[in-house]
């Protein structure tokens, strides 16, 4: 136990020493370099050990998971009810993939996003006019 903490200090010493940036697949092992050009190092964005055992890059988390929105289970333009999490999207009312309000976050079924990127709607909250 000594001895791999005394050697993960000592790669975290190397490590900020040769301020070679952490893999973006596993964040343990310093990336590999890509090449050299006028002096100056590129970097990989991952370990060699990671390129050979073919490891993906981890997909960032969406920003309106990250401001604490989940998806529904239930579309909220056609009422359609999924079995499966994947047959739901979250649309962006204002088309600002940046803008994790909730009132601009609305869960559409795959039928309906298809319809609001074809018709490149300006879905509003409170388009919606009385009956009189």
């Amino acid at each position: 136990m000594v001895v791999l903490e005394s050697l993960y200090k000592g790669l975290s010493i190397i490590n900020s020493v040769m301020s070679r940036p952490l893999c973006t697949s596993c964040s343990y092992n310093p990336c590999a370099i890509n090449y050299k050009r006028k002096g100056k190092t590129y970097y990989r964005s991952r370990c060699m050990t990671c390129i050979n055992r073919k490891r993906k890059i981890k997909l960032p988390t969406p920003r309106w998971r990250l401001e604490g929105y989940d998806k529904k289970r239930t579309c909220d333009m056609c009422g359609f009810q999924c079995k499966h999490g994947s047959q739901i999207r979250v649309h962006h009312i204002d088309g600002n993939l940046n803008n994790a309000k909730m009132l601009n976050l609305r869960s559409v079924c795959l039928n309906c996003s298809a319809l609001l990127q074809k018709q490149d709607s300006t879905w509003k909250p409170g388009d919606i006019s009385p009956d009189v």
